[in-house]
């Protein structure tokens, strides 16, 4: 029997996600993938390419993906992609917008965080982050728009932040040991408040023709956190834990699927009640 038309099913749809080399790109790109999907894996770290693509090349037919790389705020670097998706596959199907920049409190990464409070902020830090999540973002969604509309169709998903609904929580970083407090920086939340209503905004703009456009808002993706960030994490969160990354694909895997074809404009919040109260 042929599957309903609005089936949750993402088989043969042609999928662009960026920021695909990071933690929840490759496993929602990993999970597509295995969901029947075709996969353009686009990242601006080109020194992960190789592994990536021999990765994937072990679990998935090579016809099934593409792993290229991307710099979404270079025009040049977004037409390149866009042609090489287009030539492989014919159609991109739905764009996944999940590059940015974000500083993460894991044990690889906690170090790298600027720890001024915001009165000290680097500004040319905060421009850093505009120029990629902000105008990096409308660049290549404007490049899958101008392809949806010549395919006559389109599905965008954006990747929102508990951050761009609620302020954080900075006592989530104080651990009460007497280190140095780091805090959230303001680059994240100024740039990711936008992708709520950047969302209702390409929704309503292309509703006649064709295309939507929801956000999935994750939080707290575990990642070898230090046991002191968990057990503030799990006091803050209504589940009391950290999100598990492969929670995220079934919400992916919906969005990207004629399941959510009455969907346009939301934000599908995934959050295990962080802004519930």
């Amino acid at each position: 029997m042929p599957a309903h038309k609005h089936a949750v099913s993402v088989e043969n749809k042609v999928i662009l996600l960026t920021g695909a080399f990071g933690l929840i790109g490759r496993e929602v790109g990993r999970s597509l993938l295995e969901h029947g999907a075709r996969v353009i894996m686009a990242d601006v770290n080109q020194a992960a390419l190789p592994g990536v693509r021999e990765e994937l090349a072990a679990q998935f037919p090579e016809n099934a993906f593409l792993a290229v790389p991307l710099d979404i705020t270079n025009e040049a670097s977004i037409a390149d992609c866009m042609a090489a998706a287009v030539a492989r596959f014919g159609r991109v199907d739905v764009l996944i917008n999940n590059a940015a920049i974000d500083a993460k409190f894991d044990k690889h990464h906690q170090d790298a965080v600027n720890a001024s409070r915001f009165e000290q902020y680097p500004i040319e830090l905060l421009q850093k982050s505009i120029e990629v999540n902000l105008t990096g973002t409308v660049r290549i969604t404007q490049a899958a728009c101008r392809q949806m509309l010549a395919q006559g169709s389109g599905n965008i998903i954006n990747v929102a932040s508990t951050y761009s609904l609620v302020a954080p929580n900075q006592g989530l970083y104080d651990y009460g040991d007497g280190e140095p407090i780091r805090y959230k920086p303001v680059d994240y939340i100024a740039t990711k408040s936008f992708i709520p209503n950047f969302t209702r905004y390409i929704a309503t703009f292309y509703a006649k023709e064709g295309i939507r456009c929801n956000a999935i808002v994750p939080h707290g993706i575990y990642n070898d956190h230090e046991e002191k960030f968990l057990r503030n994490f799990s006091k803050y969160s209504p589940l009391g834990r950290m999100c598990d990354r492969s929670e995220l694909n079934g919400p992916f895997v919906f969005l990207a699927s004629d399941a959510s074809s009455y969907m346009t404009g939301s934000v599908m919040v995934v959050d295990g009640g962080w802004t519930a109260w």
